[in-house]
């Protein structure tokens, strides 16, 4: 069982169903370390509020399909708005397209909407901690879409220091703001970092380059 973190995870929910937004809501605020802080009913309505509150934002749970802007779309757009915050996709949908697209535009995780409500807050609160919450049902899907995507990065990297810094900490789940605390460097200055070692190991998202690392044993190396 995933402990409790020591500090409130501040969440934003992101569903055009205001009953299912108001459950979690509920859901969430009678444990001590989940705080929902806002709400969205839309994708372009969750990027406005993010973008303003993200310094105070640790995690969002996002739907996939709604009108306007979808999960996917809605995500790539927060990502390349800057915002940091783990992003957990919600859906009924267990299509690997769907799982793939997600995690490879930048989410952290991707949980299904039938789970039990007691395995959502530990999903959520695992996410928080900053490990990868995934529906067990979908981890194949993961596995599988890793391993493709895995083999043109298995040839020699040549990653400076400083990014295999920034990498090992992505691989211990840091969001950027952390990484920057640790290595003593500016927050802007670590983006630059994570940009840069996604783009020599041919990866798209911080989930991938945190398998990448473990699977190369990055980790211990340094």
């Amino acid at each position: 069982m995933t402990p409790p973190i020591s500090e409130p995870a501040r969440i934003m929910l992101v569903d055009d169903h205001p009953m299912l937004r108001r459950g979690l809501a509920d859901l969430l605020a009678m444990e001590d370390d989940l705080q929902p802080v806002a709400q969205a009913g839309s994708g372009e309505e969750a990027i406005q509020i993010a973008t303003s509150i993200e310094p105070e934002l640790d995690l969002i749970l996002l739907d996939l399909n709604m009108p306007g802007l979808n999960g996917i779309e809605t995500t790539k757009a927060l990502r390349t708005a800057g915002v940091d915050a783990k992003i957990i996709i919600f859906s009924v949908s267990d299509e690997h397209s769907d799982v793939v697209e997600a995690l490879r535009e930048g989410a952290d995780g991707y949980l299904l909407k039938d789970m039990e409500p007691e395995e959502i807050v530990l999903q959520i609160r695992a996410a928080a901690q900053g490990k990868t919450a995934l529906s067990p049902e979908l981890t194949h899907i993961l596995a599988s879409a890793i391993k493709g995507r895995l083999e043109p990065a298995s040839q020699p990297v040549d990653l400076t220091r400083r990014e295999k810094d920034v990498l090992e900490l992505i691989a211990k789940g840091q969001s950027n703001k952390l990484i920057a605390r640790n290595l003593e460097i500016s927050e802007g200055t670590v983006k630059v970092h994570v940009k840069r070692v996604l783009h020599k190991l041919g990866l798209r998202s911080r989930t991938e380059a945190a398998i990448w690392a473990l699977e190369h044993d990055l980790a211990k190396s340094i």
